[in-house]
């Protein structure tokens, strides 16, 4: 399955049933009276995050969803019927924005979370709906209520526990091959990886997500190499593995060259709990790996763990660690939610009072 993780889509709204200018006419009844009904309502247009999905190809083939009118009213008191409405089915992480991919209209981050992009039109009145005791016969309608149109920009960001960065080579994707079940595809030469992968990782009895993204390069930050669109898959993680490549010219460089992408980028990515992969040590002797580890503690006091994809050193202790981070990570996250939440409620109690108190 091809991998899409943006696209631009035309969506319009179904637009109301006119009113129907009806009069009952029965053998034997003089004065039938007016028996028009109201049309239907337009169709809706609606956005759900459903389960299974992990692109936005769909919609790469078919770019405009259009909701079918309301049927018309018919005499006898008969309304039109209402217009279906269109559910579009997206991957859990997808972000709405306008026309001009600035203003975020809906985060679509749970299953089941829908969004009413597009109401569909009123269904318009029938004359039968304005008979009133001084106008037994009205003439009167009304039109259906309007269709609405929209284009909008769909940005999906992977749902994930942990995401992998690195300069390309790093051996990221080995690393995934070997902690998951995900099979992406490794060979030795860069840019390998050419969209995002996802494995889930089991680990004394419990299981998290990784993200692999392209290797980064120099300038990732400002779209150089679809960077900017590749750490947007990173932005929900709770922790990074920065996967560092132990045969590589200068470790402590391809380090501070990642750092700075992501604290350039922004969106908290550089303030994200991080641990660091001094991979494809299985090609050197002990003495080498202490050494160059010791080079990365003179930059960073995060934690540097020697692995090997290739051959599964280390791997294990890798995902404890992992773990570990991602717990801290989303328990600080509830406390923050309900600090947020618990001031809010307070500053509406303190309006509250305000608006309630009186002098004596």
């Amino acid at each position: 399955m091809k991998f899409l993780d943006q696209c631009k889509t035309y969506i319009k709204s179904g637009a109301g049933g006119v009113g129907c200018l009806s009069f009952r006419r029965e053998k034997n009844v003089e004065f039938g009276g007016p028996d028009g009904g109201n049309g239907g309502g337009g169709g809706h247009i609606i956005i759900e995050a459903v389960d299974g999905l992990n692109t936005l190809i769909d919609y790469r083939y078919k770019q405009h969803f259009k909701a079918p009118r309301g049927k018309h009213g018919m005499g006898q008191n008969r309304a039109g019927a209402k217009g279906n409405d269109i559910i579009m089915q997206v991957p859990i992480g997808t972000q709405i924005f306008d026309e001009n991919n600035d203003i975020l209209l809906a985060d679509l981050t749970q299953a089941g979370q829908t969004v009413l992009m597009l109401e569909g039109g009123k269904g318009g009145r029938g004359n039968a709906t304005f008979k009133t005791s001084v106008n037994q016969a009205p003439r009167q309608t009304t039109q259906g209520g309007p269709a609405e149109e929209m284009w909008i920009w769909m940005q999906l960001k992977l749902m994930a526990d942990t995401g992998l960065v690195g300069l390309p080579n790093a051996g990221k994707s080995t690393f995934l091959a070997a902690a998951s079940s995900a099979k992406p595809k490794i060979a030795d030469y860069p840019f390998t990886t050419l969209k995002p992968q996802l494995g889930v990782v089991y680990v004394d009895s419990k299981e998290f997500v990784i993200a692999d993204i392209p290797g980064l390069i120099e300038g990732a930050h400002e779209g150089l190499g679809l960077g900017d669109r590749f750490l947007g898959h990173i932005e929900r993680c709770a922790t990074i593995l920065h996967v560092i490549d132990a045969t590589g010219d200068d470790v402590v460089e391809a380090y501070k060259t990642i750092r700075h992408e992501l604290k350039e980028y922004g969106e908290g990515l550089a303030e994200k709990k991080e641990i660091i992969a001094l991979n494809k040590t299985d090609a050197l002797d002990s003495e080498l790996v202490e050494m160059l580890t010791n080079e990365l503690k003179g930059v960073t006091a995060s934690q540097i763990l020697p692995i090997s994809g290739f051959t599964g050193t280390g791997v294990e202790v890798m995902l404890r660690a992992l773990l570990k981070n991602i717990s801290q990570a989303r328990q600080e996250e509830k406390v923050a939610t309900l600090k947020a939440t618990k001031t809010t409620f307070e500053l509406d109690e303190e309006r509250n009072t305000a608006d309630t108190w009186s002098p004596v």
